[in-house]
C-alpha cells in the first residue's frame, strides 16, 4: 500500500488552523438529516484535533449547485445536525475563502470549530481550480482528508489542497485505505468476491478487475440472470441485457485463463410476479425456469454451496445483493449469505469488506453490518475502487 501520513504524523496542533474535508452530504427531510452515519465517521478526526488545541474548520459539499449559491443547498442546514454528533457548539462561516474565514478564524478559540459554506457554491472547486484551492489553503496550516466518500473526485476540496498545505489523512479516511488494502490490496488468500445488483453494464470495469485479483467470483441479483443466459440458460421473463451475453462469455473466459472460478446459481426462485410473497412462488433448477416466470433470488442448494466456498476463504470483497432484497421472500439468499460471511468474521478466519449503498442496507437488513471486518459507507468511490482505479483523492495523500 502506498504511503500516507495520518494524524500520528502531526505535531503539536495547539493554536493551528486545520482544514478538515468531510463528507456532510446527508439525507434530509423536513430540515433535518434522517442518517447521520457520515457524520459519525469522521468525529473521531475533528474531535482528536479539537481537543489537541487545533482550530477546526470543516469543508464539505451538499447536493448539487453546480457553482452557484442556492439558498437550500448551504451547510448551515446540517450545522445543527453536525453540533449534536459532535456534542459541540459549531460557528457557521459564510465562505471558503478571503476575509470572512481569517476574520472568523481570529474569534475562534483553541479547540473551536468552524463550518465552512458548501464547498460546491464555486465553480473552482468541481474545475479543481489552483487559485481557488490556493484561497482556501490561505488560512489553513494543515489539510486533513477524512472523506473517502469524495476521493474519487479530482475537486479543490479532495485533490488540488493536498498539494498546497501539509496533507494527512484522517481517522475514518486512514480505516478505509487500511481495510481496502486488507481486502484486494494485499490480502490473503483465497479472496472471494460477491458481485450483485440489477445490470451487468453498471459493474462491467468491476468485473474485469476482479476476475485478475480473486479466486471466487459470486455473480448475483439481475447480473446472474445475464451471465445465466450467457451459458444457454433460458431465463424467462428474468431481468436480463441479453446484448450483453458475448461480454459475459469474455468475462467468464478471462476469469478461467486467471484461475478464477465464476459461481452462477444453479436453483433459483421465480415468480410470475414481483411482489412480497406471490401465489406463483416456487424454487426450481436453472434449467426449468417457465417462459412466464422470472428469477428474483438464488435457491437454497446454492446459497448452502457459496456459504461453503466462503469457509474456504480468507477474504471476502462484496457489492451487491443476490436477490431483490428489498421484498421478502427474495432476501432469503442476501441474508444467508452474509450472516455466514459475519459468523466466520467473528470466528477470525475471514476478512471481511463490503460497500455501496444497496450492500449497506442488504447487511443491515440480515443485521450483520456490525460484524464484517469493514463496511464502507462510500458508494462511487468504492465502486471505483473495485474497477482498480486510482482514487485522486487518495493519490494526492501519498508520500
Amino acid at each position: 500500500m502506498a504511503k500516507f501520513k495520518t494524524l500520528d504524523d502531526l505535531g503539536d496542533v495547539a493554536g493551528k488552523v486545520a482544514l478538515v474535508r468531510v463528507d456532510l452530504n446527508l439525507p434530509m427531510k423536513d430540515g433535518s438529516a434522517t442518517d447521520v452515519t457520515r457524520v459519525e465517521a469522521s468525529m473521531p478526526t475533528i474531535l482528536e484535533l479539537a481537543d489537541a488545541g487545533a482550530k477546526v474548520l470543516l469543508l464539505a459539499h451538499f447536493g448539487r449547485p453546480k457553482g452557484q449559491r442556492h439558498s437550500t443547498l448551504s451547510t448551515s442546514y446540517v450545522q445543527g445536525d453536525v453540533s449534536r454528533v459532535l456534542g459541540r457548539e459549531i460557528m457557521f462561516i459564510s465562505e471558503v475563502a478571503g476575509p470572512v474565514v481569517e476574520q472568523s478564524i481570529s474569534i475562534l478559540r483553541n479547540g473551536d470549530i468552524g463550518l465552512l459554506d458548501n464547498v460546491r457554491f464555486w465553480p473552482g472547486e468541481e474545475a479543481n481550480d489552483p487559485e481557488f484551492a490556493k484561497g482556501i489553503a490561505a488560512n489553513a496550516d494543515f489539510y486533513v482528508n477524512d472523506a473517502f466518500s469524495a476521493a474519487h473526485r479530482a475537486h479543490a476540496s479532495t485533490e488540488g489542497l493536498a498539494h498546497l498545505l501539509p496533507a494527512y489523512a484522517g481517522r475514518a479516511m486512514e480505516k478505509e485505505l487500511t481495510a481496502l488494502d486488507k481486502a484486494l490490496g494485499n490480502p490473503e488468500q483465497p479472496v472471494a468476491a460477491v458481485v450483485g445488483g440489477a445490470k451487468v453494464s453498471t459493474k462491467l470495469a468491476v468485473l474485469e478487475n476482479l476476475v485478475g485479483r480473486v479466486q471466487h467470483l459470486i455473480i448475483g441479483g439481475g447480473m446472474a440472470n445475464t451471465f445465466l443466459a450467457a451459458r444457454g440458460v433460458d431465463v424467462g421473463k428474468s431481468l436480463c441485457e441479453h446484448e450483453l451475453t458475448a461480454t459475459a462469455n469474455a468475462i467468464m473466459d478471462k476469469a478461467d485463463h486467471a484461475g478464477c472460478t465464476v459461481h452462477l446459481p444453479y436453483d433459483v426462485v421465480v415468480a410470475k410476479e414481483f411482489a412480497a410473497n406471490p401465489p406463483s412462488l416456487r424454487t426450481c433448477n436453472v434449467h426449468e425456469v417457465a417462459a412466464d416466470e422470472m428469477i428474483l433470488d438464488i435457491g437454497p442448494q446454492a446459497t448452502e454451496a457459496l456459504a461453503d466456498v466462503l469457509k474456504t476463504c480468507r477474504t471476502l470483497v462484496w457489492n451487491g445483493p443476490l436477490g431483490a432484497f428489498e421484498t421478502e421472500p427474495f432476501d432469503t439468499a442476501t441474508v444467508a449469505l452474509a450472516r455466514t460471511a459475519a459468523a466466520l468474521t467473528q470466528d477470525g478466519s475471514l476478512v471481511s469488506v463490503a460497500g455501496g449503498g444497496d450492500t449497506v442496507a442488504a447487511l443491515n437488513h440480515a443485521g450483520v453490518a456490525k460484524e464484517f471486518t469493514y463496511v464502507s459507507t462510500a458508494g462511487g468511490a468504492f465502486l471505483e475502487w473495485m474497477e482498480g482505479k486510482e482514487l485522486p483523492g487518495v493519490a494526492a495523500l501519498t508520500c
